[in-house]
């Protein structure tokens, strides 16, 4: 999975370039209307460093999923013969169904949203954006444990992982509008995940496909794009700092539990869905955090909704 990605850097590189480029050359009054904000160096650079560590942490973690999916699938009276494409596409549209799934729990649970918030913390929304990956990767790898269990290959399940993952990047730009509405219908595309990345009311919580958008509109998330959304969390950190981007949240919920009183609260503020307080409801508002003690210039860390 990770050569995969290693290999579409030079390719990730040189789409950022033209698409900033396009930024540089949009009529001013063109962009003043669109209200597009393009690229800003230090957001830029905190996601390269982001996708780069990214790297370098799931690339030691995907030996130990692969290991655990050998195991599984050594165990399986199941086989999947991978020569037919047809086996391929079986394969890709069920890890996109789990791939749902888990990015729905991811969204839902805070101790899931504490490692994926990382992905929604800028609040631009162009091809630097989709290499903005957590750090904490590791709850993911339960999700998928069902296809060597089912008899497909662990390595064909790396492989259309990268695949998975290489196709949600084009699909975070504002250079592309709509496309034709059957792809729209099946596909996830650029206006779809707009909205996925929206902090708008209307927007949370939507969207949750990565190459399809056919299982939100089966399972009742699916929004379409309407007003341009708002980038970024519904309490933004504002912090350009890589570690505090990977770890604000799961310092915040280290925080609440420390406050806590009981184990049903410890349980709730980790387990429960962010924005969750001791009367079993999210709370209506976010809570914006302190500051680390001793740290008075730090921005507040936040205690958040999922930004869609």
């Amino acid at each position: 999975m990770v050569d995969l990605l290693v290999a579409a850097i030079p390719a990730f590189i040189l789409l950022m370039a033209v698409e900033a480029l396009s930024y540089k050359h949009m009529a001013e009054d063109a962009r003043e209307a669109s209200g597009d904000k393009g690229y800003e160096a230090r957001d830029t650079r905190t996601s390269i460093s982001m996708g780069l560590g990214y790297l370098a942490i799931s690339g030691g973690w995907n030996i130990v999923a692969l290991v655990a999916f050998a195991a599984i699938y050594s165990v399986s009276p199941l086989r999947i013969d991978m020569g037919s494409p047809w086996s391929w596409l079986l394969l890709l549209v069920l890890f996109d169904l789990l791939f749902y799934w888990d990015h729905r729990v991811h969204h839902r649970v805070r101790a899931g949203w504490a490692s994926h918030v990382v992905h929604h913390s800028s609040e631009h929304f162009n091809l630097s954006t989709a290499v903005r990956q957590p750090w904490t990767p590791f709850s993911s790898t339960v999700f998928f444990a069902p296809l060597p269990l089912l008899g497909f290959p662990p390595a064909a399940v790396a492989t259309i992982s990268a695949i998975d993952l290489l196709y949600q990047f084009w699909i975070h730009t504002e250079r592309v509008d709509r496309l034709p509405r059957p792809i729209e219908f099946v596909m996830n595309t650029p206006s779809h995940h707009r909205v996925h990345h929206g902090s708008d009311q209307d927007y949370l919580d939507r969207n949750y496909g990565g190459v399809f958008i056919i299982f939100d509109r089966m399972f009742g998330t699916f929004t379409p794009e309407g007003a341009r959304p708002t980038y970024g969390l519904t309490t933004n950190i504002n912090t350009f700092n890589p570690l505090r981007v990977a770890f604000h949240e799961w310092q915040a919920i280290g925080r609440d539990v420390r406050r806590a009183r009981t184990w049903r609260e410890r349980a709730g503020y980790t387990f429960g869905p962010p924005g969750w307080v001791p009367n079993g409801e999210a709370a209506p508002t976010p809570v914006a955090a302190e500051p680390p003690a001793g740290d008075p210039t730090s921005p507040p860390l936040a205690t958040d909704r999922p930004a869609a």
